[in-house]
């Protein structure tokens, strides 16, 4: 087991979040950008679909295979390049901190 969590801390996390946008959002959640992955789960994939929809009565169908190809791409390449913030935000590691140290990196961050 010890081995596995040294792997683990060693992986590259931009590749992890670019095969996570498999759902596109979940990528951005996993480097902890939270309101664009909530966004783009929620929202961005029912607009995709819209648009989908929409552009297949004047394309024959082809935009139902078009615009989801490019918009899955484009959100995993949006992973991929996002900076990582995981590590940054210290109320969601408390077990990692000291009560003092958690006060002391809260003020610094702020």
């Amino acid at each position: 087991m010890k081995e596995l969590i040294e792997a683990w801390k060693t992986v590259d996390r931009n590749k992890i979040s670019a095969l996570l946008s498999v759902i596109p959002g979940l990528g951005h959640l996993y480097k902890h950008h939270y309101l664009a992955g909530f966004g783009i789960l929620t929202l961005g994939n029912l607009l995709m679909i819209f648009v989908a929809g929409l552009a297949s009565l004047g394309t024959f169908g082809a935009s139902l295979i078009v615009v989801p190809v490019l918009w899955f791409a484009g959100i995993a390449l949006s992973a991929y390049m996002a900076s990582d913030e995981h590590g940054h935000h210290p109320w969601l590691h408390v077990w990692q901190y000291h009560k003092a140290d958690f006060f002391k990196k809260l003020k610094k961050s702020s």
